[in-house]
């Protein structure tokens, strides 16, 4: 589970979908994540994939 900021400055909460975890990807405070937000609650969503990423 991870807080995420979104572009808006929104806060939600973020949970690593079955891709992510399985790959066994590390996700840093600096990483821009792709999220997807779920219809039913606006402050849940699921990161499906990471697009940039500083090492």
């Amino acid at each position: 589970m991870f807080r995420v900021r979104l572009d808006n400055e929104n806060r939600i909460l973020g949970f690593a979908s079955g891709r992510v975890q399985h790959n066994f990807i590390r996700i840093l405070p600096v990483n821009r994540i792709k999220i997807v937000v779920s219809s039913y609650d606006s402050t849940k969503g699921h990161i499906i994939c990471i697009l940039f990423c500083i090492l």
